[in-house]
């Protein structure tokens, strides 16, 4: 399998360069050469196996340059019981809520989000390939709230590798800050940008559109503009259609398909699912849902995409979604108009700030199966207690969303999957504000939360930023 870049200026790559490098070097992203394809009676063979074995499948559809033997090491080390709990994903059945919705639990990992399924992967397998090319790794990468603690986490105390990640002053939980900024080992370094996430993922990118800079101090990225990160995603698509059907005749599992909705703000989620479908799972649509920063909402309703300027991003109640420049947005639209053609609309995009494809509208929806909605502020409140009331459940606020716009779009007669993206008890203020009363709070999180914390404040400016790396990366 070889990669491209999005914007046609990087010669084919293999998944470990990928791996390592994140942003191509002409300043676009990587995405495969072709997509895999799975049948019917591939997906049936892959049935039997245990979440860590179907994602060395599934990933090394992509990673063909790792060997399989050692693909199975990884992801057995990723998954096992000392990260994840056993099942690694459960999907829990919301019937009470409606009829056919279910949700697919993501969030069981060390940080307690969705990130850690692809960050665990990430982290046994960047060492794994540094190790053999003698090489070391300086990460850096942007977060919104759970995707810095999810990479934290996984390489903390690694050998040849250091984390630089950048998050956005005052708009992250309690929580999320101090998964993160209670870190002590030395190899992590917390820097809070003043500024919102659209401004960290900017910084990111200039530093890697610096080739030199990126080379001398070896900057990689474990944002979801690496790829790494989008294969090691495909995987619970697939492992959650397959969980779905366990209990049906082989004829009906060939006419099944789902709906699947998935809280969107990077678009890197829901881009490992668009990949999933291309490839085969038979996925129906893809429901996109935002908060109130709804810039993807309004691109698949209008065709036009319009980023917003971090004064116009919100601070909402689900804050890892308060994104309004959604990187992995350009992988699809790449797909969607073809290398010629995304040049040209890529150039228009950065001349003017805006991308009208309403032409290609019924496309993404009818050939794509892409649908959106958004979600406010009371209705990630009346879907906490909704959820809440029918099943003694507890949802996250970004959850709420997905399930506000799922309830919303969803029609009869095709289950609907929700997308779990964190537990309750990261985010309980909010949580508490819908039921009345604060979730439980895990005793180690209590720990956390009482930990000093360490991070670095600038302002948003770059020559701040190259002045941490150079002090303190490794070479």
């Amino acid at each position: 399998m070889q990669f491209i870049s999005t914007r046609g200026g990087m010669e084919p790559l293999g998944f470990t360069d990928v791996l390592l490098s994140g942003l191509a070097p002409d300043g676009g992203l990587a995405i495969p050469s072709e997509v895999p394809q799975l049948a019917l009676e591939d997906l049936e063979d892959l049935r039997d196996l245990s979440y860590a074995e179907l994602a060395a499948r599934i990933i090394g559809l992509y990673a063909t340059d790792i060997d399989a033997e050692d693909l199975r090491t990884l992801t057995a080390q990723a998954y096992g019981p000392q990260r994840f709990p056993s099942p690694v994903v459960p999907l829990t059945c919301l019937d009470d809520v409606a009829q056919g919705l279910g949700l697919v639990g993501l969030s069981e990992g060390p940080t307690m989000a969705f990130k850690d399924l692809a960050m665990q992967f990430l982290g046994q397998a960047i060492p794994f390939v540094l190790r053999g090319r003698s090489q070391v790794l300086n990460i850096l990468g942007a977060t919104s709230g759970d995707t810095g603690s999810a990479a934290e986490h996984a390489f903390r105390g690694q050998d040849g590798v250091s984390v630089f990640m950048l998050s956005p002053q005052g708009r992250m939980s309690d929580v999320q800050r101090a998964q993160m900024y209670s870190l002590d080992e030395p190899n992590i370094h917390n820097i809070a940008v003043a500024g919102v996430f659209d401004d960290c993922q900017r910084l990111v990118k200039t530093i890697n559109a610096d080739a030199d800079f990126k080379r001398e101090y070896s900057i990689g990225a474990v944002n979801s503009i690496n790829f790494g990160r989008i294969a090691a995603q495909i995987v619970y698509y697939v492992w959650a259609w397959l969980r779905c059907t366990d209990e049906l005749t082989a004829a009906a599992r060939a006419a099944y398909r789902v709906d699947v909705a998935v809280p969107s703000g990077n678009f890197g989620n829901i881009y490992a699912g668009h990949l999933a479908r291309s490839m085969g799972v038979p996925i129906r649509r893809l429901i996109l849902a935002t908060n109130e920063n709804d810039v993807l909402d309004e691109f698949f309703r209008t065709g036009v995409y319009a980023p917003r300027s971090g004064a116009q991003t919100l601070a909402t109640s689900s804050p890892s979604m308060d994104i309004s420049r959604a990187s992995n947005l350009e992988r699809f639209i790449r797909q969607l108009l073809g290398e010629e053609d995304f040049v040209a609309a890529w150039a228009q995009l950065a001349r003017s700030g805006r991308l009208d494809l309403s032409a290609h509208r019924e496309r993404m929806r009818e050939e794509f199966g892409f649908v959106s909605g958004r979600s406010t502020h009371a209705d990630r409140l009346e879907a906490i207690r909704r959820v809440h009331s029918a099943t003694g459940y507890l949802i996250d606020p970004h959850t709420a969303d997905g399930v506000t716009v799922a309830l919303r779009e969803r029609e009869p007669g095709f289950p609907t999957l929700v997308l779990e993206t964190a537990k309750a008890a990261k985010f309980g203020d909010t949580v508490a504000q819908a039921i009345g009363e604060q979730p439980p709070t895990p005793d180690a999180l209590r720990v956390l939360l009482a930990a000093s914390q360490h991070v670095t404040d600038i302002d948003d400016d770059v020559a701040a930023l190259r002045r941490i790396i150079v002090a303190s990366a490794l070479s």
